[in-house]
């Protein structure tokens, strides 16, 4: 089993950290931007199958 032989650095440490965090970032921001334009109707991407709704008087 492969050991790392020497300490990582702090500052090394809290780069691979951000870079991590920042993936999760632009896939919550992507997965927003999508429900906006579907709630929208905006999507040209993702087709939903729109609902008849009955008007009440």
């Amino acid at each position: 089993m492969a050991v790392p032989k020497k300490r990582t650095s702090i500052s090394k440490k809290r780069i691979r950290r951000n870079i991590w965090k920042k993936k999760g970032y632009f896939a919550a921001v992507k997965a927003f931007s999508l429900a906006k334009s579907i709630s929208t109707g905006n999507s040209k991407s993702f087709f939903v199958r729109q609902t008849s709704k009955k008007i009440l008087e």
